[in-house]
């Protein structure tokens, strides 16, 4: 039952600075993505290296959040939070004095282990504090703001970067106060020993042997990678071809956000109810795929934003559903380590992506639409086909 009553009332701060945390995890690419193009400029930076920059954290998240989970179960989640938040806000406020492609590679990617740090302790303390449909019920407010975060987030960005992008990099001060508040809030909880259960450990390894599982993980990293052709090059094209700024850029990326949110919200669950999910997902590739082939030829911003939305809404209805098949296919044992990897999956999908297209983005231009929505148009059929990883 969703916790009530004066216990989920005195709960509602320390909740209140774990979302904001947790928030703070949302922004750390969708921040400076709108103000991208103005920083290849100026730090004249290869076309073909740009995409590098906004997907590097990518790659440091997945690396860093399990180390930081298995820091914090060791140390403690708060010893792990607050200094992961304050690194946070240091290195992501780094890039602005960046004075080149290397500083700034350097300075993302340091913010992305702190990131890592942040996301992994604010969740454990999270799924800590509750039990059952209660903890499920909790985790769906942090989902929610997650994507509202990813909504807001790219907006801020792009007006405060509108007259400089070096001011967008200073919203991850915002690490500081969250981290002056979860010092002065959050409580560790006391820590029981415990043995190691091997038998956990085979059943993890037996759930990753499964093919199923590994589809779903390529499936997530196909996902991200699909989703960060818009993220990266589309603000890209747009700057060259109607000479959007940094504040239209920004509305373009949270349209999608909105999208996503709204669909993954109130329709993703009835669509897989109703069709199956394994053809619920393939009808978000499809949508995605789409989507992405109408972006060169749209040119109007009344025709951009509602087909960004629409791509969103694919996102939304994919990302959903998969990580629902990964949960059925796996114990309750073993399910958060499986998942974990699948976030990993997810976050690596992300980094890769601008490094196989950022030279079809250089050589090619557009045609790197087109390539995402190949891979998101097959990825649709083989979903289909491959329905017995998706039950």
């Amino acid at each position: 039952m969703l916790p009530v009553g004066k216990k989920f009332r005195k709960q509602i701060p320390t909740l209140s600075v774990l979302l904001a945390a947790g928030s703070l995890t949302a922004m750390t690419g969708g921040v400076v993505s709108p103000v991208m193009p103005e920083v290849r400029e100026q730090l004249q930076i290869d076309p073909q290296w740009a995409g590098t920059l906004v997907g590097m954290h990518c790659l440091t998240i997945a690396l860093f959040s399990p180390i930081s989970g298995i820091l914090a179960d060791k140390f403690g989640k708060l010893r792990v939070l607050i200094p992961s938040l304050i690194f946070y806000a240091i290195f992501g406020m780094s890039g602005a004095w960046a004075q080149n492609f290397h500083s700034l590679l350097v300075s993302r990617a340091l913010v992305g282990a702190a990131s890592g740090g942040v996301a992994a302790a604010s969740i454990g303390i999270i799924s800590s504090m509750y039990d059952g449909e209660a903890r499920t019920q909790i985790l769906g407010y942090a989902t929610s703001a997650l994507a509202i975060s990813s909504i807001i987030f790219p907006l801020l960005g792009g007006l405060v970067g509108s007259s400089n992008w070096q001011y967008a990099f200073f919203i991850y001060g915002l690490g500081f106060p969250v981290a002056l508040s979860a010092a002065l809030v959050l409580r560790e909880e006391p820590r029981k020993s415990s043995m190691v259960d091997m038998s956990q450990s085979k059943k993890l390894i037996q759930s990753l042997k499964q093919p199923s599982v590994l589809t779903l993980f390529l499936a997530l990293g196909l996902t991200s990678a699909i989703f960060y052709v818009v993220i990266v090059y589309a603000p890209l094209h747009f700057k060259a071809a109607i000479g959007a700024g940094t504040a239209f850029n920004g509305a373009i990326l949270a349209s999608r956000a909105v999208g996503a949110a709204v669909i993954s919200a109130t329709g993703a669950s009835r669509l897989a109810k109703k069709l199956g999910s394994a053809k619920a997902i393939g009808l978000g590739f499809t949508l995605m795929g789409l989507s992405l082939i109408t972006i060169p030829f749209l040119l109007q911003f009344y025709l951009i934003l509602p087909t960004a939305v629409i791509f969103g809404m694919g996102f939304g209805i994919v990302m959903p559903n998969l990580y629902d098949a990964l949960s059925k296919l796996n114990s309750k044992e073993v399910r958060s380590s499986v998942l974990a990897i699948g976030t990993g999956a997810s976050n690596l999908g992300q980094f890769l992506s601008p490094l196989f297209l950022g030279p079809v983005w250089k050589y090619g231009g557009t045609n790197v639409f087109y390539v995402g929505a190949l891979v998101s148009l097959i990825t649709a059929v083989l979903s289909v086909k491959q329905s017995k990883a998706f039950r």
